[in-house]
């Protein structure tokens, strides 16, 4: 029995030592998941491909990379977190982890896809960690790759938000102008990503201004920013629109420059250019010339057109000299006159000249067309001055309006153009006139007393008596001698043709001398149809 112990003894002894040479043998550094992956401990997840390639990536763009991980244990494995660690020339993310959707049964294999996107040309290194319930509680995976340049951004840094345009230009401006710029921002990852900050960084005398609402971007989305210049200085402009955001890369930027030029400044024309929308107005004429030798009260009417593709309204019209003589009639254009597309009004300037010489004036009309203001320049050169006292005020629905009396052949110039009046009434006189006063345009207050005086028109002189009617322009008036004039009246239209007291102080001066030598009283030299005036 002895031998045969010693026998058994000496074989037990050999397979230790040779299981013990076999456990010195093996190296230190290997996985000890698969050290243990036969011995049923659970932990033997290991890469399909340790080594994985992921080719070449163009600048900016994203590629998709999958990982794949197998247990070779005996035991179901669940995995836990992943951590990424990529080089300076890619960003990655975990767009989609199956094996974290059940624990890993024995001899199973699982997927895990990486977003890779490139960042900056040359070559790329992504180490993957993921944690699982084995014994060594990690296992790793390596990605490389190449990222590729594109076109003119071999030295560009690519960013998760994609600008479109990525340099704004606003090229050399001449004129005065403010240009807007629009700028996409479109988060090109899988991720969402949140816009911290945007803004301009540039000199606030750069002009530039940004207007965006954009403060989250999902995956693939977009949104605008605008960039608004003014330009304030002349010369180059430049500035830097950044984009902050809690991607990988966390910026973007976008650059900004223009210069501005202006060009040499011109006259302005009396007509401006016809703008979109607005309504344009124009005149029948540039100017208004009343001609040289002007010896009485001269008319000129001036068609006022809207131009444009709007209707224009007249706010006001003014005259910038107050004592040349120069007025504007109240029918025709006025405050308040609307003027729709191709519509025109009339404006009538009237012109007594009170001093002998030149007439240098204007006429401004106000609206809410292009521009606001149309100018037309006045001139005129008068001869003698005509006299201002006498005037016909017309009195109307407790209104008052001056009318300029004309001479006698600007008068017959007027008549002559003057519409024929409407058929006569069955009183034989025309009842239906607009403006019954306009007749009296011209008629002129030559000799004056109580009851009577004598009216120079266009047709010649005529004798009028205190509550008489007359016939003037085919329209019976009531005369009344009053203390300053006549009134002449027509149903509710009352008219007050002024007399030059002037006139009646030197024809009296006139008379008393004439009086004193001939010894006849004043009242006979008014009653007499020669005499000038006479002593009211």
């Amino acid at each position: 029995m002895r031998p045969h112990l010693f026998i058994f003894l000496a074989v037990f002894a050999a397979l230790a030592f040779s299981g013990m040479q076999a456990n010195a043998q093996r190296s230190g550094f290997d996985d000890p998941g698969v050290r243990g992956g036969s011995g049923g401990g659970g932990d033997a997840i290991v890469p399909v491909q340790a080594n994985v390639d992921g080719g070449t990536i163009p600048t900016g763009a994203t590629a998709q990379v999958v990982v794949l991980f197998r247990n070779e244990g005996s035991q179901p494995i669940e995995t836990g977190v992943i951590n990424l660690y990529p080089s300076s020339t890619v960003s990655g993310s975990v767009s989609l982890n199956q094996c974290n959707l059940e624990p890993l049964q024995p001899g199973a294999d699982c997927a895990v896809a990486l977003s890779v996107k490139g960042l900056q040309a040359g070559p790329w290194r992504m180490e993957m960690l993921m944690s699982h319930s084995g014994r060594s509680r990690l296992v790793t995976a390596t990605l490389s790759g190449t990222v590729e340049a594109s076109g003119d951004s071999s030295d560009k840094l690519a960013s998760d938000i994609e600008t479109i345009p990525n340099e704004v230009d606003f090229g050399t401006l001449n004129a005065g102008q403010t240009l807007v710029e629009p700028i996409i921002l479109r988060n090109i990852t899988s991720s969402d990503i949140n816009l911290d900050e945007v803004y301009i960084d540039a000199n606030k005398q750069a002009g530039l201004t940004l207007d965006t609402e954009c403060t989250k971007l999902g995956a693939g989305q977009a949104c605008m920013a605008t960039v608004t210049w003014s330009p304030k200085l002349k010369g180059p402009a430049s500035g830097v629109l950044v984009i902050k955001h809690d991607g990988p890369t966390a910026l973007a930027s976008v650059i900004l420059k223009g210069e501005y030029v202006p060009g040499s400044v011109s006259e302005a024309e009396v007509f401006p250019e016809a703008v979109p929308g607005k309504g344009l107005l124009v005149a029948s004429r540039k100017e208004v010339d009343f001609g040289g030798d002007v010896g009485s009260a001269s008319t000129i009417t001036v068609s006022l057109v809207n131009a444009g593709d709007a209707p224009l309204i007249i706010e006001d019209i003014k005259i910038a000299g107050q004592d040349n003589g120069l007025s504007v009639k109240g029918d025709g254009c006025g405050t308040a006159t609307v003027l729709d597309p191709v519509e025109a009004c009339p404006l009538t300037l009237s012109w007594s000249p009170t001093r002998a010489g030149a007439l240098l004036d204007d006429v401004q009309i106000i609206h809410n067309g292009a521009r606001g203001i149309l100018v037309l320049p006045v001139k005129g050169r008068a001869s003698q001055v005509v006299s201002q006292d006498q005037k016909a005020i017309v009195l109307a629905n407790d209104t008052a309006t001056i009318m300029g009396a004309l001479d006698i052949a600007d008068t017959e110039e007027s008549q002559a153009s003057r519409e024929p009046p409407p058929p006569p009434s069955e009183s034989g006189y025309a009842s239906d006139v607009r403006n019954p006063a306009s007749v009296l345009d011209g008629l002129k207050i030559t000799s004056f007393s109580q009851n009577r005086a004598i009216v120079n028109g266009p047709s010649g002189s005529r004798i009028m008596f205190d509550g008489e009617e007359v016939l003037l322009g085919g329209i019976p008036w009531q005369v009344a001698i009053q203390k300053n004039g006549i009134e002449f009246t027509h149903g509710k239209q009352r008219v007050l043709l002024l007399f030059d007291r002037s006139l009646s102080s030197i024809n009296r001066v006139s008379g008393q001398s004439g009086g004193s030598g001939s010894g006849g009283s004043s009242g006979d030299a008014a009653a007499a149809p020669a005499a000038s005036a006479s002593g009211g």
